[in-house]
């Protein structure tokens, strides 16, 4: 192969510093055995690091693999999230992983695939490269899922993600071969073309429905979220924590990618299944959390209420959606590492707890934790000033414009009804007598609350330069 037809590399660059530094930390651990587990970690930290700043400084935008991989605007921004949340949860999992005795050197090395995979789904340009990216990840998460292999809940969450995986990845090879074989493209330029030339088939709309089921799959989005609470319960706390951020807003980056970038053209026939899905979510999100007694669960059904009202901001089909849609992810990253710091810090007498009713009078016991977890919590509900409630009020302001008044509504509504399971912790932390001290917080788990903290305290003060980036990101599509 001469030069001339080789791709050109660099907007492949921070996937290329990935991939490599993942297999050096590989060999790195294979050859000195799990010694090596504390240097794999802070190297795996430092990789996603140099990745983010190659993303940022290096990297340029283009096409290459004959037009199968893209590095735009709405890439740069998805990825950089993808990677501060891989970065979090690295750097979370450090204590979790030691008090637990399951810490071991795959365990960064899996996150960096994961991670490597969510990169490649993000600048996917092709069916064929969404669905590798797709799948790199996704066999990367089933065994982290299961990596505690002495807890029975730990394999059945791995394999019940696994079980459930498969069928959507099946739903969704089926819809990209119809989506191939109706329009003749599998690049979303040339997908997009053949749809914008005239009526759409009945073929491509069975594809679009079969395309959206796998992709729901991944954000845990109704009537695909079976798997969420179970998993989210039974996996270790610190790979829920991965679970709940990162993989989150690359699968949101790929439906943005692929209904308005690729399936534009037929926005009429899946602005109707993505508002359906909304809804739903939404609705089970705020109901089916009432009655949780376990925190990673109540948070699994709070994720999937999240997602349902990010899908509102994509539901509007506009580029302010497409922005709403972003600035959602960002706020929903940075609340939920927030929340997941507090969770692995319950611990009693080198013990796990996970009961909603273990952090009863957390406010004297440690006020500082108990405030700043009330602020995220508050967040969450979109309690205005606070992150969430800007969050919100961008997809909801997006959907109005386009019209779409029945699903802001109900949007708002379920919002009202999910606010009262944020509350009740709250109200337990200030208000019930306090159930014991936890142990001391650990130094990276106070590092990520209060980073976190800040974001959603202060969050008008950093609502200017994220939006503007959250704008030119979206401007890719239209």
């Amino acid at each position: 192969m001469d030069l001339a037809t080789f791709p050109s590399l660099m907007p492949f660059l921070p996937e290329l510093v990935l991939a490599g530094g993942a297999l050096v930390l590989l060999m790195i651990g294979a050859f000195g055995g799990e010694r090596t587990t504390s240097l794999v970690t802070t190297l795996a930290m430092l990789l996603v690091l140099v990745a983010a700043l190659v993303l940022i400084f290096k990297a340029e935008d283009g096409v290459t693999f004959n037009g199968a991989f893209v590095l735009d605007p709405f890439a740069r921004f998805m990825k950089l999230l993808a990677l501060i949340g891989s970065g979090f949860a690295i750097l979370l999992s450090t204590g979790y992983t030691r008090q637990e005795k399951i810490a071991r050197f795959e365990y960064p090395v899996l996150i960096l695939l994961a991670t490597l995979g969510m990169m490649l789904m993000i600048s996917a340009n092709d069916l064929i490269a969404l669905y590798l990216g797709l799948e790199l990840q996704s066999l990367a998460l089933y065994v982290v899922a299961a990596s505690n292999r002495e807890s029975v809940k730990s394999t059945e969450a791995g394999l019940k993600y696994f079980v459930l995986g498969a069928l959507s990845s099946g739903m969704l090879l089926y819809g990209i071969s119809l989506i191939y074989g109706f329009t003749g493209h599998t690049q979303f330029p040339g997908v997009a073309a053949a749809l914008g030339g005239g009526s759409i088939s009945v073929g491509v709309v069975f594809g679009l429905v079969f395309v959206i089921a796998g992709l729901a799959f991944k954000v845990s989005a109704v009537p695909f979220h079976m798997w969420t609470p179970d998993v989210y319960e039974g996996a270790p706390t610190s790979v829920t924590a991965f679970f709940a951020a990162a993989p989150k807003a690359a699968a949101m980056a790929l439906f943005v990618r692929v209904l308005v970038g690729a399936l534009g053209p037929a926005a009429s026939d899946w602005q109707q299944v993505i508002t359906f899905i909304a809804i739903a979510s939404m609705i089970l999100g705020a109901f089916a959390a009432i009655g949780q007694r376990n925190i990673k669960r109540l948070m699994a059904y709070s994720s999937i209420g999240h997602m349902g009202f990010a899908l509102v901001g994509l539901a509007a089909g506009t580029e302010a959606g497409v922005q709403g849609v972003l600035i959602y992810m960002a706020i929903y990253v940075a609340m939920t590492l927030g929340a997941f710091a507090v969770i692995l810090f319950m611990r009693r007498q080198g013990q796990a707890v996970e009961q909603i009713s273990d952090l009863a009078g957390l406010s004297r016991t440690h006020p500082v934790v108990a405030f700043i977890f009330a602020m995220i919590l508050f967040s969450l509900a979109g309690i205005p000033p606070l992150a969430g409630f800007f969050a919100k009020f961008y997809v909801f302001l997006a959907a109005i414009e386009a019209h779409l008044y029945i699903l802001s509504v109900i949007g708002v509504l379920s919002s009202v009804v999910g606010a009262y399971y944020y509350l009740r912790v709250v109200k337990i932390m200030y208000f019930d007598e306090p159930a014991g001290a936890f142990e001391p917080m650990s130094g990276e788990l106070r590092l990520v609350l209060g980073l976190s903290g800040l974001f959603v305290m202060l969050f008008v003060f950093v609502a200017g330069p994220l939006g503007s980036a959250a704008t030119v990101a979206a401007k890719t599509f239209f």
